[in-house]
């Protein structure tokens, strides 16, 4: 199996610590740069509002099997929940196309580290990507409880 970047991120957050909860939670715009053999992929790009961005965690650790999450004190196992640190550190977001300058992609809703490597985008749609009463158990409640705490203190959820 061969992975090739189609390009980098360029995010305002250079260190782990600084990176948003979620992307969504952030009103922070960052630029995905895509390389220029990829840039004819890119055709009609700008007809979509929001994009699922798949990128390397290329800080982020691979040996950790269990983690404790933000959600609450308990150890779980990465495939249990989103954190970067796993065997692949592939990771996604769902990103607001904000405009197209050549090969260049305005976003908002990232929360990749300056300099990820950009594996793949794909158009977002509401119609094909949202399960209606998908559940995730334990996940559910911590995400309120982020969206409740991110609204009082006046962040990206107001």
């Amino acid at each position: 199996m061969e992975l090739r970047p189609i390009g980098l991120i360029r995010s305002p957050y250079k260190e782990s610590g600084e990176a948003p909860f979620q992307g969504r939670l952030s009103s922070e715009t960052s630029v995905l740069e895509v390389f220029p053999e990829y840039g004819d992929g890119l055709k009609y790009v700008e007809q979509a509002s929001h994009l699922i961005v798949l990128y390397w965690c290329h800080l982020a650790g691979r040996d950790t099997l269990r983690t404790v999450t933000p959600h609450g004190p308990e150890e779980r196992g990465v495939f249990a929940c989103r954190s970067p640190a796993r065997p692949n550190p592939i990771a996604f977001c769902v990103a607001e196309l904000l405009r197209r300058e050549g090969n260049r992609l305005h976003v908002r809703g990232v929360d990749a580290l300056d300099g990820s490597p950009l594996l793949d985008l794909k158009p977002y749609s509401s119609e094909l990507d949202s399960v209606a009463g998908a559940r995730t158990g334990w996940v559910n409640k911590g995400c309120k409880k982020a969206r409740l705490h991110n609204t009082e203190i006046g962040g990206a959820g107001t």
